[in-house]
């Protein structure tokens, strides 16, 4: 069983939200009843967003929600998925049911976005058109590749402390990026992922 998103135009960042706060207002909004499944949370980005659903798991991993046992693993999953579409240039998003189906506390989900208000306006205020040769193909293949990684990387590092939060803010910023068609973030993604791996070998070799 599977999911499939269709998209309405060829370019994934075409339709739904447009910037961060938008973003996190939309999984702020999903977030009633009880319980908040992934499936809710996705269509409430709308039906063609493969970037914001990018971001929208990179953001909620850099929260508190990263405390919740294996969540950082279905987030890690969820950048996965959606960076190898992007990188075969389809033109829907296809998710498993058993990851649509994935539910977490409603109230936790409102207490993360409420926390993210603030930085994604940030990051709105100072992103702009810019450095847009990082943002189209080939480049943008390469950011794609990094998302790809960095997602798959985080289900293997579980249990490393910050690990995910890292990775998540580097996937936060390419998306964001991508989004906006802002390059200099895109770069910034990479000298940040570029800082945190030479940290990581020194401490861990």
């Amino acid at each position: 069983m599977s999911t499939s998103i269709d998209q309405a135009g060829a370019m994934p960042e075409a339709a739904g939200p447009s910037s961060v706060s938008e973003i996190v207002d939309s999984l702020g909004d999903a977030a009633t009843g009880e319980k908040t499944s992934l499936r809710e949370a996705i269509e409430s980005l709308g039906e063609a967003s493969f970037v914001p659903v990018l971001m929208a798991p990179a953001l909620a991993v850099v929260t508190p929600l990263s405390g919740i046992p294996l969540f950082s693993s279905i987030c890690g999953a969820l950048i996965a998925l959606v960076s190898i579409q992007m990188l075969l240039n389809r033109d829907h998003l296809w998710l498993p049911d058993w990851l649509m189906k994935r539910r977490i506390p409603s109230d936790k989900l409102r207490d993360a976005t409420e926390k993210m208000e603030k930085p994604a306006a940030f990051l709105d205020r100072y992103s702009r058109k810019r450095l847009s040769l990082l943002v189209r193909r080939p480049a943008r293949w390469v950011t794609e590749t990094a998302c790809l990684i960095c997602g798959s990387l985080m289900p293997l590092l579980e249990l490393v402390p910050f690990s995910s939060s890292l990775l998540g803010s580097a996937v936060v910023l390419f998306a964001l990026g991508l989004l906006v068609r802002d390059g200099l973030f895109c770069l910034l993604a990479f000298l940040f992922l570029g800082a945190v791996g030479t940290t990581g070998y020194f401490v861990f070799m």
